[in-house]
């Protein structure tokens, strides 16, 4: 890797290579199962590799109307690809626009639907819509992402839809995500609970959508089940079926480059790098999760551990734990693995920390600067 000295810290690099090779796999289940796979931009919003995304995929989808705006100028409109939209409620004042944009609209609710209807019906061009459900089962372990948890303000239940069901009239397809980083067997074990809850309306509308949580990209992954599941639906109620994978498609395809700036001891070895848990990385404080680092083991697996930590004044800027073959000094390179998914969207400026760059790590080894922040991106998001 020795690109790694070539590039600025702290810094995303997105994997070209490997980028491809998940789009591949996306391309090879797309055509196999003659679905319809989206990126989803919530995941991963690099827009400078659309155009490649483009090349394998049928669209892409957004959680409101800046990500739908960046689907349509970067994706849709110049490659003519399909541009998607799921919010839990659209704000009056965005959704004239909104529907400028995209070509789908998921509503949450049949309100929300029965709410906009005449102005999606009114479009100019036929605009694609539809409903989210909630089949009020889950496999997902962590509260926070669990989207069929009791009280969940993500889908309608089927007592709700069947309560304002004359409200779901005109609707072309009903939209589920109730899953998270998981396989097809838990698709497998999910779609009964929609056919058995939902089947009813399947004979009034045109497509099915999955949603995301699906590790498509992911070693061991049964392509071949989720491509059996999407063609039972397909073959067997005559719908179109849609898939929103948004880690898949970057899966594994992205490091964040860190600089070590200081070591010392406080009844341990430590280490301050200039990348940071808490805005570079904060899914490792949220979920939480620990990266793996390139040549690193777990805590005295290898001859040194070192606690490693951003550096901010949050006590708790802690990425954790590592161990290395030799100690670690000023100026030493860590490679944080798959840090292209959500970590570059969730990113902050908090203690006026830099916003890491972002660098396209060719397919010829080399890297390429897609983007420099510098202090306005901090002062312009203040005031």
């Amino acid at each position: 890797m020795d690109w790694i000295y070539k590039v600025n810290t702290p810094c995303y690099v997105i994997d070209e290579k490997r980028l491809r090779k998940n789009l591949e796999l996306l391309k090879y289940v797309r055509e196999k199962a003659g679905c319809r796979i989206l990126l989803a931009q919530k995941a991963f919003s690099a827009f400078a590799v659309y155009p490649l995304i483009a090349e394998y995929l049928d669209g892409c989808t957004a959680s409101g109307l800046y990500e739908a705006r960046l689907g349509f100028e970067e994706m849709a409109k110049p490659f003519g690809r399909e541009n998607h939209i799921f919010s839990p409620a659209y704000p009056e004042e965005d959704f004239d626009e909104i529907l400028t944009l995209c070509d789908h609209i998921v509503f949450n609710s049949p309100r929300q639907w029965a709410k906009y209807r005449d102005r999606v019906r009114g479009a100019e061009r036929y605009i694609q819509a539809g409903i989210r459900i909630n089949p009020e089962y889950s496999e997902i372990e962590t509260e926070i992402y669990n989207p069929c948890a009791s009280g969940s303000r993500l889908g309608v239940t089927l007592a709700d839809f069947k309560a304002d069901i004359r409200l779901c009239d005109g609707i072309d397809g009903l939209h589920f995500h109730t899953m998270c980083e998981q396989g097809a067997e838990t698709l497998a074990r999910t779609l009964p609970h929609v056919e058995e809850k939902f089947g009813f309306m399947f004979d009034r509308i045109k497509w099915l959508n999955f949603g995301g949580g699906h590790h498509i990209t992911r070693s061991g992954y049964n392509i071949e089940l989720l491509i059996n599941c999407v063609t039972r639906i397909k073959e067997t109620y005559g719908l179109e079926v849609y898939l929103e994978p948004g880690e898949a498609v970057a899966l594994n395809a992205g490091y964040l480059v860190t600089t070590v700036l200081d070591t010392f001891r406080n009844g341990r070895d430590i280490a301050i790098t200039d990348a940071s848990a808490a805005c570079h990385m904060p899914d490792v404080l949220e979920m939480p999760y620990r990266p793996n680092i390139v040549g690193a083991g777990m805590p005295d697996e290898k001859e040194y551990t070192y606690r490693l930590g951003g550096n901010t004044c949050l006590a708790g800027d802690i990425i954790g734990d590592y161990s290395f073959d030799s100690p670690l000094h000023e100026g030493d390179r860590l490679v944080f693995e798959d840090m292209a998914i959500y970590s570059m969207c969730k990113n902050n400026t908090f203690n006026g920390m830099k916003l890491p760059s972002v660098y396209l790590l060719r397919e010829n080894g080399e890297p390429d600067l897609i983007k420099k922040f510098n202090y306005n991106d901090f002062k312009g998001r203040l005031s």
